[in-house]
């Protein structure tokens, strides 16, 4: 579609071209019809392209993570689950089967099936949940003997932190909320056990770790706790673990929300004075997560939940000033001088097309910030389905320098579920929402609005 209004554009202003040698000028040609030289796509994608891309990056992370157990001794396939021993482990492949980056991937498939219903996406979580699901129990009995396992597995029955746990918990409710028969249900407890009873915590309550310095809250920590929290109210019903999930929301806003810029510091240490503010983009994108997560799922008349979409809200307008013209947001949000980052800028237009379908945001304030959010994730794609431009793993520093220099690697598997994600929510607002060009632009409108032949009147608008 966009490649059809650039070429009529284009025709309209061949036509309007003097005939004969003449220096254009503004009395003779509508100059306003050139073809900008955009970088990065502009326009409104069709459903279609949007689908294209994500089963490019589902075939890829398809291939590269097997939902298959070997022996590591001998590389041979592990097909009984009575034959699990302590030299089972999953089949390596380029992503880790159980890590919080895959649980984020999980839960952005299940969003694509929502989306599509193309029956791949959901078999992809399905046989990876199954596997898990299955194999726990003779893992767990080998672990509780004191035998070495395979630590992709430990992190399923022995969570020792948020990462091993939150992630993959909500993407298993999520998949029990669809369909009830699975067997997730004992997994999903022993997450949550350790998420309420086993992490660590300030003496509010707040999720904390002890590093880099004692008692440090990460943002990460949001969304690597809270959502399972919120979603855990949804599966049982139990108001306590709505309170829980909202309180946590409230007590990270508290410390790390930065009103005046409309965004979150990266960590905050219990014990330092000043606190300082780095903006990254990715822990950023987890707050912006939590926030979408825990109200997809918060009662309506619950009391905190106002005041977690006004938080939503504020934060959707800080980073909609700090949007790059090419789509992207950069690693540190508030310093263009860094890099353009692909993650952030993915699970961003997630959360602001998710907003607007949800009715949180208006679509015309927000409606073009998101298709040009897609544009540039699409362009960091390549033909193999891998994400570009995705930072690496990263802990926490209180300088830019150390944000601004953190490798980028299409290996780093933060980018794939929140791809996939952005382009379910995406085509989600293509079907329900209502954008059209006007006058070269993206504009989002109350209604359908017939622009297939449009009229331009004679200052270059569309007379509808």
């Amino acid at each position: 579609m966009k490649h059809k209004i650039a070429l009529h554009a284009a025709l309209i202003l061949m036509a309007a071209m003097p005939t004969h040698a003449q220096q254009i000028n503004d009395n003779n040609t509508p100059l306003h019809l050139m073809k900008p030289a955009y970088k990065v796509s502009y326009g409104i994608p069709t459903t279609e392209e949007v689908k294209a891309t994500m089963d490019r990056v589902l075939g890829y992370i398809d291939e590269q993570t097997p939902a298959v157990l070997v022996d590591k001794r001998t590389g041979k396939e592990v097909t009984a689950m009575a034959d699990i021993d302590k030299d089972t482990q999953l089949k390596q492949g380029g992503f880790r089967l159980t890590s919080y980056e895959w649980g984020v991937t999980y839960s952005g498939v299940l969003a694509a099936y929502e989306a599509t219903g193309d029956k791949a996406y959901y078999d992809y979580v399905y046989k990876r949940h199954h596997l898990l699901a299955e194999a726990a129990p003779h893992f767990e009995a080998l672990h509780r003997k004191h035998h070495k396992i395979d630590g992709n597995v430990r992190r399923v029955i022995d969570p020792h932190a948020l990462d091993d746990a939150g992630a993959v918990c909500v993407s298993m409710i999520k998949s029990m909320l669809s369909n009830k028969h699975q067997e997730l249900r004992p997994l999903i407890d022993n997450y949550i056990d350790y998420i309420i009873n086993k992490e660590y915590r300030l003496t509010d309550g707040t999720f904390a770790r002890i590093r880099p310095q004692k008692n440090t809250v990460w943002l990460d920590d949001m969304f690597m706790g809270i959502p399972a929290v919120a979603y855990m109210g949804k599966l049982t019903g139990e108001a306590s673990y709505y309170d829980e999930a909202a309180r946590q929301v409230l007590l990270f806003a508290d410390k790390m929300f930065v009103p005046e810029k409309g965004l979150f510091r990266h960590g905050w240490v219990e014990d330092m004075d000043p606190h300082p503010a780095f903006f990254w983009g990715r822990a950023n994108g987890w707050a912006i997560l939590t926030l979408c997560e825990v109200l997809d799922v918060l009662p309506d008349n619950h009391p905190k939940r106002q005041e977690i979409l006004d938080l939503l809200k504020a934060h959707i307008k800080g980073l909609a000033t700090l949007q790059h013209h090419d789509g992207f947001w950069h690693q540190l949000l508030d310093r263009n001088d860094t890099y353009l980052e692909t993650s952030a800028t993915a699970i961003y237009t997630y959360c602001f097309a998710h907003a607007i379908n949800r009715g949180w945001i208006d679509a015309k304030a927000y409606g073009p910030i998101v298709l040009r959010g897609w544009h540039a994730v699409e362009s960091a794609i390549n033909e193999q389905g891998q994400v570009e431009g995705v930072c690496v793993g990263t802990g926490m520093g209180f300088d830019a320098g150390f944000y601004a220099y953190r490798p980028v690697h299409v290996m780093a598997a933060h980018g794939y579920g929140p791809v996939i994600w952005a382009g379910a929510e995406v085509i989600k607002l293509l079907k329900e929402q209502h954008p059209k060009m006007n006058d070269s632009a993206v504009q989002f409108y109350d209604e359908e609005v017939k622009t297939d032949k449009p009229i331009f009147n004679y200052d270059g608008s569309i007379r509808f």
